[in-house]
């Protein structure tokens, strides 16, 4: 459509979001492609005693720790009369329903139909839905999809960097689909703007430096490389995106005033649907103990990343979660505009969406670990080094970016 002034009126036409990559529910393409994964509904220290209700992938599911140590992910409402096991006592052996007591162990067999006449075999015919768990450096994942395509349990490099320590961190909501909330991740143009010109310098001045661009795939998904030039240094920010929701990024203090060697991920985060509509963000640190923070610190979200500060202030200082969720609660594709540095956007939007039709497909999707123990490899690093200047700009920008692109190795 060419552009007329206040045309406002002729620009009203309804778009629909495109279903195939935000509808998350049982049987919708993208809800089965998550599915295949394991993906994050709890952490540890949210399970004092009681059960605890979430909603994951459109489901309405409990996570309990049963007086034995073993987690249970069931559905949430009792196979009997539907009653939410919310309220329901964890055993010794699984949890009991707080309306009639029955008992259901951690893989959903039902254990005690209290009640029921000596010599009963109600308890054989009757099942609650559960799902397989695993519990990792304080965070507990759940597998939702088809049991016979259980994968193992993916192990990153990032999970073990030497000086540092792997903690549970944070976890907060947005009130939008999860998609707009990942492909903030390979949008690294954003941090210039949003966090440093727009906004004020919400990290370092450093990230007001308009970065030179480029994405690449990996073995593990894909990386954004963001080179900056900060006087005769060269900062290099790598950022990875592992599909289908898990990205990770270094400290966002550097100031790139001096040559250092890279530094490795700080924090990890998975976004995870929780519906169409909302999302979880769990995040892992990896904490240098020098720093001194407690667990306390450590779990508390990031400047920004969640809606916990005043409207006026947000309107003046918008961060992440602004941005992010106002882009419509379901970003509608169809009216945007996308330009070159929209192009990680596209790349990983394609990552998700062949994977989902790789899952229609009866194959398994691209990122879905093969071997038990299998440890990945991932790129994300922050590395400044001393570059002289190029003769011309032209000559320097074509410099910066050779130079981000010798820190990584493409698949390919």
């Amino acid at each position: 459509m060419t552009h007329q002034p206040f045309d406002g009126y002729n620009r009203r036409a309804p778009a629909a979001p495109d279903p195939e990559l935000t509808e998350v529910g049982p049987g919708t393409p993208c809800g089965e492609y998550l599915r295949r994964f394991w993906q994050p509904v709890a952490f540890a220290r949210e399970l004092t005693g009681a059960p605890l209700r979430v909603r994951i992938l459109g489901e309405d599911l409990v996570v309990f720790r049963d007086r034995g140590g073993r987690l249970g992910v069931l559905h949430l409402h009792c196979a009997h009369r539907g009653a939410s096991l919310e309220f329901g006592i964890p055993l010794e052996r699984g949890i009991r329903c707080c309306y009639h007591g029955w008992v259901y162990d951690v893989d959903g067999r039902c254990l005690q139909t209290p009640g029921e006449p000596a010599g009963s075999r109600l308890a054989e015919r009757v099942a609650q839905g559960a799902y397989p768990t695993h519990e990792f450096s304080g965070l507990i994942f759940a597998y939702l999809g088809p049991p016979e395509r259980r994968p193992p349990f993916p192990m990153y490099d990032s999970y073990d960097v030497p000086g540092l320590t792997l903690m549970p961190a944070a976890k907060f909501a947005m009130p939008c689909n999860w998609l707009q909330v990942k492909d903030n991740s390979m949008d690294p143009v954003h941090t210039a703007f949003l966090h440093a010109l727009s906004s004020g310098y919400q990290f370092t001045e450093a990230f007001g430096v308009v970065p030179e661009l480029d994405w690449a795939v990996t073995g593990a998904g894909m990386v954004y490389i963001a080179t900056r030039r900060i006087g005769d240094l060269v900062w290099v920010r790598v950022c990875d995106f592992m599909p289908p929701n898990v990205h990770q990024f270094t400290r966002e203090i550097e100031e790139a005033s001096q040559v250092k060697p890279a530094s490795r991920p700080v924090i990890i985060r998975w976004a995870v649907a929780n519906d169409d509509t909302t999302t979880t963000n769990f995040e892992l640190a990896q904490v240098d103990p020098a720093w001194g923070l407690t667990a306390e610190q450590v779990a508390q979200p990031g400047f920004g990343q969640d809606g916990d500060r005043p409207y006026a202030e947000r309107q003046r200082f918008p961060a992440d979660f602004d941005a992010q969720s106002s882009q419509r609660t379901i970003a509608v594709h169809a009216l945007e505009h996308l330009a070159s540095t929209d192009r990680g956007v596209v790349m990983l939007r394609r990552i998700v969406r062949d994977g989902i039709r790789a899952v229609a497909r009866g194959e398994d999707p691209p990122g879905i670990v093969a071997t038990e123990g299998k440890v990945i490899r991932t790129f994300t690093q922050d590395l400044v080094v001393r570059v002289p200047l190029a003769p011309t700009p032209e000559d320097d920008r074509r410099l910066l970016r050779a130079t981000g692109r010798q820190v990584i190795e493409p698949r390919g």
